[in-house]
């Protein structure tokens, strides 16, 4: 399509500017998105785990304490029947149980092997032992 268009006076013939982007500017955005979602998978993934630990940690220190509190009440820990639910159950030493960040429960053995008793997580395998995110994580540690 032509119009006929004044640009200083002077009349010009020409085509119509038509809007848009072409192919290859839309693949080279693409290529340029993939390689930002690449990097920041490759670091931020492992991040991922060590948050989840981390919580696991601080969930079992919670836990800890809330058992210690539980104790200084009651004149003894809870029995490996009543396990950590008594916890939450019996006047507010936690608001609510958590589950570990791998949506396990924490493990309560009493007598512990470690302590008085113990509090742990399997990690993410939810299997004894393993190293890194799979490796066991207690209140001994």
């Amino acid at each position: 399509m032509t119009e006929i268009e004044t640009v200083d006076g002077v009349e010009a013939v020409g085509r119509t500017a038509e809007k848009g982007f072409t192919l290859v500017e839309l693949m080279v955005v693409i290529v340029i998105i993939g390689l930002l979602a690449t990097i920041v998978a490759i670091n931020v993934l492992p991040s991922l785990g060590k948050a989840n630990t981390t919580k696991a940690r601080s969930d079992i220190q919670t836990l800890d304490q809330a058992v210690e509190h539980y104790r200084l009440d009651t004149n003894q820990y809870p029995s490996a029947e009543q396990g950590l639910g008594v916890l939450a159950a019996s006047g507010g030493y936690i608001k609510k149980l958590p589950n570990d960040p791998w949506g396990k429960p924490y493990i309560y053995t009493f007598p512990g092997q470690h302590g008085a008793y113990d509090i742990a997580s399997l990690g993410a395998d939810g299997a004894p032992g393993g190293t890194g995110e799979n490796a066991d994580i207690g209140n001994w540690q």
